[in-house]
């Protein structure tokens, strides 16, 4: 027989419930996705969300406004390196109230447009978290800003003449010739190949932000710029005029730019896929990254550039604001487009698995283009557009 003791023991242990903690991955796999996107949480209980590869973050918002932050629970930017394959960094959330549903995005550039949202004990009519995710979506298509911008004006393109001098391989060899070139306000090249071509490295995504990093360099003639891929992007050459659109692009759909296509990086990469070109004069050079995410990478402010002008209205700031400004341009014109000459590109074939790639050419008479190479390691060129960050 139970004593009273025991009986009483056995009563209080079965109205005794213990907190639960759910598990929650943000962007596993590459998926801009919380894996589940919901859960049904008590009071008390706890969410721990585990970062992975990416930049992701948990950030409190409205179901009226998604993606935009409250000032309440905020992760905070969680990056993670490919190569990170164990100890990811993690963020609780404590349950505070089972009757209100809280609601949470990716502040990330662009995740929460494309569906990024997560939340915590959600109506299942109504205010359902389908509509929550259909709203955070549907807000990707408004227009960024309404603020008052004026697109520059065309580039102001002249002729320049210049005799250059090239050394030779030993004294009294050196080459001396006259070159004819384009020449932009504001920009001053030197039509003088390098003696020894420098490699300049361009980072492409690194940290996952949506950016070159440099944006813009100065190069010689025979300079090579390297682009180092970090995650899923382009390098699309384009015209000052029209920044997210492939340059002389034809009725046919041939692009006569260099294009280094979408590289993806895999997990765990051994070694990040790359791509070339050389510099074949210091006309400026103007490419973008062609994802067409909401918005896209290039209307988001990922562009690029060789040789801009420092000053003028023609410079690297101002080629950037006219990428984020598609649809608020007051001047309408393709005026200067057709100097900026042509390039030869190559792309590596996706089955090769490794190695590089390489081009030359030309189109017209003009003298400035550039000669693209790639190299993938264990990387993949794709052809359908997968929309990453």
């Amino acid at each position: 027989m139970l004593s009273a003791l025991s009986i009483f023991i056995l009563i209080l242990g079965s109205t005794v419930s213990h907190a639960a903690d759910f598990s929650v991955t943000v962007g596993n796999n590459g998926q801009l996705r919380y894996d589940p996107q919901t859960v049904v949480a008590n009071q008390g209980d706890t969410v721990t969300f585990t970062f992975h590869q990416k930049n992701h973050t948990v950030t409190q918002s409205t179901f009226q406004s998604p993606c935009v932050p409250l000032p309440g629970i905020d992760s905070g930017f969680n990056p993670v390196a490919p190569t990170v394959v164990d100890g990811f960094p993690t963020f609780a959330v404590t349950v505070n109230d089972s009757t209100t549903p809280v609601w949470f995005h990716c502040k990330q550039t662009s995740h929460c447009q494309q569906g990024m949202v997560f939340a915590i004990n959600p109506p299942t009519s109504g205010d359902t978290f389908e509509n929550f995710q259909a709203a955070a979506i549907a807000s990707g298509s408004a227009t960024a800003t309404t603020s008052a911008w004026t697109s520059p004006p065309p580039p102001v393109i002249g002729t320049a003449t210049a005799t250059v001098t090239v050394a030779g391989p030993s004294s009294g060899s050196e080459s001396v010739y006259t070159t004819t070139y384009a020449s932009w306000e504001g920009s001053t090249p030197n039509p003088t190949p390098a003696a020894v071509p420098a490699v300049h490295t361009v980072q492409v995504g690194a940290g996952d932000i949506l950016g070159y990093t440099p944006q813009n360099i100065s190069a010689q003639i025979n300079d090579i710029i390297q682009f180092i891929f970090y995650d899923l992007h382009t390098v699309t050459q384009a015209t000052f005029d029209t920044p997210c659109v492939p340059l002389n692009v034809s009725s046919n759909g041939a692009k006569n730019g260099f294009d280094s296509g979408f590289i993806t990086v895999g997990t765990n990469p051994t070694a990040l896929p790359t791509f070339n070109i050389t510099v074949n004069d210091t006309d400026p050079i103007w490419a973008y990254c062609a994802v067409p995410a909401i918005p896209t990478h290039c209307q988001a402010g990922m562009v690029f550039s060789i040789n801009a002008p420092t000053t003028g209205a023609n410079t690297f700031e101002a080629f950037q604001q006219l990428a984020k400004h598609p649809n608020g341009s007051t001047t309408t014109s393709t005026g200067g487009s057709s100097s900026l000459g042509s390039s030869s590109s190559s792309t590596p074939s996706p089955s090769s698995g490794s190695g590089s790639g390489s081009g030359s050419g030309s189109q017209g008479s003009d003298a400035r283009h550039v000669v693209a190479s790639a190299g993938l390691s264990t990387a993949l060129m794709v052809v359908v557009v997968v929309i990453l960050l």
